[in-house]
């Protein structure tokens, strides 16, 4: 019994083992399959519409050809017929060259696509730079000069007159375009009526002039690939030089600025300077003032002689008697005074009961000799 169970499971391994075998053949056999249909369709799908026409045609004849009432027996194929490989060789080397001009003809698209886009972003980034200029000219000459405390009287007018200066500028611009595209539109018709005869007299040409052209063509798609890179380069040059005087600029400001105020720290300084050397001169004028009075002081205090201590004494006894003499004498100067304004009091009151003018004060005065004082 063992012997059987284990015979059954090893045929029931191969079994298993023989099916997977089978079912891979078949996916492989279903993908090959599956890939000469989808060639057959691209292929069916890629005919020309003049043998489908023609097979519309070929099929209402037959159809023309039978009698209504007459029937006609339609044969089954008793088996699948399949296509020989030269018709799948013919049919996969249709089928690769129209992808390959499918291929061809996209690459031209993407590459006039990506010439207008680069046309595009030419003509986009010189309209920046127009504006950008635009842009600097006005704050050159009308935001700076309104900013500045000088120009603030600036009327509306000179702001009015430098936009139509602007606008006939770009009138005048757009003149000049506008001739140089009709100059342009010319040329063009002439080229193509140049172009068109010589596609007229082309028919005589040989296979060795095409290619010629050809590899002229491919010659000078090479230069211009190169000149477009020299373009970007010199495009990618004058960013950076541009980038370069902006900040060059700015650093320029920023100098300009702190040399603005480096002169006038200078300018202050100089007259401070100017100033202290004024204040210099003045205090050596009092200097030298002050050493010739110390000078004449120090010849005076060296040719001064202390007197002797009894010629002292006998000075001082003498300067108190004579300080005594002098009171003595302003104290009879007073009385003297006193007794005059008493004369002159009586000597008036004896003149008035005589009929006689009081004598003056002057007289009084000249009249106090008499009495000796």
């Amino acid at each position: 019994m063992a012997a059987n169970v284990t015979t059954e499971h090893s045929e029931t391994d191969t079994d298993q083992n023989q099916l997977v075998e089978l079912v891979k053949d078949l996916k492989r056999s279903n993908a090959a399959l599956q890939a000469d249909i989808r060639t057959c369709e691209q292929y069916i799908s890629r005919l020309d519409l003049q043998t489908q026409s023609e097979a519309f045609e070929t099929a209402s004849r037959m159809e023309m050809a039978t009698s209504p009432g007459r029937k006609t027996k339609v044969r089954t194929p008793e088996r699948q017929q399949l296509l020989t490989l030269e018709q799948k060789c013919h049919v996969a080397q249709s089928v690769l060259k129209q992808m390959t001009e499918d291929v061809k003809r996209a690459k031209d698209h993407s590459e006039r696509e990506l010439d207008n886009c680069k046309a595009t972003l030419e003509e986009a980034d010189i309209h920046l730079a127009e504006v950008k200029k635009e842009c600097g000219q006005f704050d050159r000459d009308i935001c700076k000069a309104l900013q500045d405390k000088k120009c603030l009287t600036m009327s509306a007018e000179k702001v009015i007159r430098y936009i139509e200066d602007r606008i006939r500028t770009k009138e005048n611009l757009i003149e000049k375009l506008h001739r140089k595209n009709t100059a342009l539109v010319a040329h063009k018709k002439k080229l193509q009526v140049q172009l068109k005869q010589q596609e007229e007299m082309g028919e005589g040409l040989t296979a060795l002039d095409f290619e010629q052209l050809k590899f002229e063509n491919i010659k000078t798609r090479k230069r211009l690939d190169e000149q477009n890179l020299e373009h970007l380069d010199l495009k990618l040059l004058a960013v950076n030089a541009l980038q370069a005087l902006n900040s060059n600029k700015k650093k320029l400001q920023t100098l300009t600025l702190e040399s603005d105020v480096l002169n006038s720290d200078i300018a202050l300084r100089m007259k401070l300077l100017v100033k202290i050397e004024e204040e210099i001169k003045q205090a050596e004028e009092e200097r030298n003032k002050a050493e010739a009075l110390n000078g004449k002081l120090r010849g005076q205090l060296a040719d001064y002689h202390v007197p002797h201590v009894l010629q002292y004494i006998e000075v001082k006894e003498s300067h108190g008697q004579l300080q005594k003499s002098v009171k003595e004498w302003e104290r009879k100067v007073e009385i003297a005074e006193m007794a005059l304004k008493t004369f002159t009091k009586s000597w008036d009151k004896l003149r008035i009961a005589a009929g006689a003018r009081p004598v003056p004060a002057r007289h009084a005065a000249t009249d106090s000799g008499l009495y000796g004082f």
